[in-house]
């Protein structure tokens, strides 16, 4: 199975996104240490035992069947998503029709004195 094991440890994320990026700057097998470099050049900390956890399960793996292997996944969990977009279709429509009561009122305009008092000076004087 190209899959990754079931026991990942806690926010292996920060791994796996390294490796996924210099794989796709056309590293093909990427060392703990491309890892590491990677990470430290955006200020984040590396858990060496974590992340020779994820190094480990990617090892022999191509990116691609491991990628399409975790979509897989994450297709079967379910995430609440068709229940919101049922709600949310239905306040879409109650939005509707409050929209046609808020055109009827024409927003007051404003001073020129106020708009300057908002960040106290004009940007076109």
């Amino acid at each position: 199975s190209s899959g990754i094991n079931a026991e990942w440890p806690l926010r292996p994320g920060r791994y796996v996104a390294a490796y996924l990026l210099a794989a796709l700057g056309g590293n093909a097998s990427p060392s703990a240490d491309d890892i590491k470099n990677i990470l430290s050049a955006v200020g984040v900390s590396v858990d060496d035992e974590k992340l020779s956890f994820v190094m480990g399960q990617l090892k022999g793996k191509d990116i691609n069947e491991v990628v399409a292997s975790g979509i897989g996944k994450l297709a079967s969990v379910p995430s609440g998503g068709a229940v919101a977009a049922s709600s949310g279709g239905a306040a879409a429509a109650g939005g509707a029709a409050a929209a046609p009561a808020e055109e009827e009122k024409a927003p007051e305009p404003e001073s020129e004195e106020e708009s300057d008092d908002d960040m106290g000076f004009s940007l076109f004087d």
